[in-house]
């Protein structure tokens, strides 16, 4: 498989107010889009051969933006997008504590089994976003491929990338249009770069 760039889609809203966005199709906030605008700026020079994308707009127009100049095709992909919250949806986790409250408390005893009602569950959220690695068996070993999701979704990725146990979920983040880099062999995984934001500092910060 090629060298793959990891990015997050830029700050939104409900980022900024500590919402669970899920499925829910927020759009960029002004903020956002310059910080999307700088990691487009560091990555102008970078040769980038594919391009696949959450359908969700707040990934979509982080794709779009970073792709421009690139001439490469944006795959829209549903496997990439972050999970269904359900009822969380839009939701404060203070907000969820006050009308959920057994739900905020499996949250705070995470484990896999943790399921949102009329969302997904965390297993099921698991397999979706791992069958998107399918897409990538048909790229070549040389490319580098630009991959724009959420959070939860590129931390799903990069644990199956690195063989890691899928509870490792939440030991480490990912930050608003945020760069990570992992160049992929056919046995192995080797991350050269994690939750970089330093193009941030010379315009909008996180």
């Amino acid at each position: 498989m090629p060298r793959l760039l990891l990015v997050r889609h830029g700050l939104t809203g409900d980022n900024s107010s500590r919402r669970f966005s899920g499925h829910t199709d927020t759009g960029l906030s002004a903020d956002g889009i310059r910080q999307v605008e700088s990691l487009r700026d560091r990555l102008v020079e970078e040769k980038i051969d594919a391009v696949f994308s959450s359908d969700l707009k707040r990934a979509m127009l982080t794709a779009e933006i970073i792709s421009s100049g690139h001439e490469v095709e944006i795959a829209s992909c549903t496997e990439l997008r972050e999970m269904n919250y359900g009822v969380a949806e839009g939701l404060t986790f203070e907000e969820i504590s006050l009308h959920h409250p057994e739900l905020a408390e499996s949250i705070r005893n995470f484990s896999l089994d943790l399921g949102f009602p009329g969302g997904e569950n965390f297993r099921g959220f698991i397999d979706r976003t791992c069958r998107f690695m399918d897409r990538l068996k048909e790229q070549e070993q040389d490319q580098t491929i630009l991959i724009v999701s959420h959070s939860g979704a590129l931390r799903t990725l990069v644990c199956d990338l690195l063989d890691l146990e899928q509870e490792n979920w939440r030991k480490f983040r990912l930050d608003n249009a945020s760069l990570s880099i992992i160049s992929t062999y056919s046995r192995r995984a080797i991350v050269s770069l994690l939750n970089d934001t330093s193009h941030l500092k010379r315009g909008v910060g996180d």
